[in-house]
């Protein structure tokens, strides 16, 4: 198993990094989050989880060791696979998805693309109190608290991280804005994939 790739980021697309190792360059699925904090010519350290298909080998890379072992424990799932577990830590963050699992939150689940009522059950079924305490609850425990990045960070982040400037990034963020604040209103955290998504294409009009 690969359990993490440290190396010089070369590519950085909508869904996927390449960094390179040893001159090989490695191809890597990764959420919005994951990539925004990664720049092209930087060296970055990602765990990954190696996927092998009777037909393909895909590797799949994460900001931390705590996303990529979430990422594996929710493929226990049957009809869970590696996309749909992707997409999942895209629109919520570890510890939102173990809340999310741990409160029988079929809603919080439903946002995920890909995800209806029945899989959303069925993930609350199997993996509930097997995803581990909060980490945010931990700290909260100690004295401390750690929150989630922002989704206007995360989304500001990922653009910057495609090659777009500081400038363009806070104003592709204020377009998008309102769809975000639409999102809070009607009590669902604001979806990180769709809003980049959403500035991305409010930039190639441009």
């Amino acid at each position: 198993m690969i359990a993490s790739i440290t190396g010089r980021t070369a590519m950085i697309g909508p869904g996927s990094a390449v960094v390179e190792v040893g001159g090989i360059g490695m191809l890597m699925h990764c959420t919005p989050g994951t990539l925004g904090a990664l720049r092209v010519g930087e060296n970055a350290r990602l765990a990954t989880s190696l996927v092998v298909r009777e037909e393909s080998l895909t590797l799949y890379g994460f900001a931390e060791d705590d996303e990529r072992d979430l990422f594996e424990s929710v493929q226990r799932v049957a009809g869970v696979g590696p996309r749909l577990a992707l997409a999942m830590l895209a629109v919520h963050a570890p510890d939102r998805l173990r809340v999310a699992v741990a409160a029988g939150d079929v809603k919080a689940l439903t946002m995920v693309p890909g995800i209806g009522p029945k899989v959303a059950q069925r993930i609350i079924l199997e993996l509930k109190d097997k995803l581990g305490t909060p980490r945010s609850a931990v700290e909260a425990a100690r004295g401390g608290y750690v929150g989630t990045p922002a989704w206007r960070e995360q989304v500001h982040s990922g653009l910057v991280g495609l090659g777009y400037s500081a400038r363009d990034a806070d104003e592709a963020v204020a377009v998008v804005s309102p769809q975000a604040d639409a999102e809070l209103a009607a009590g669902s955290p604001p979806q990180v994939a769709v809003l980049l998504k959403a500035a991305l294409r409010v930039l190639s009009v441009r």
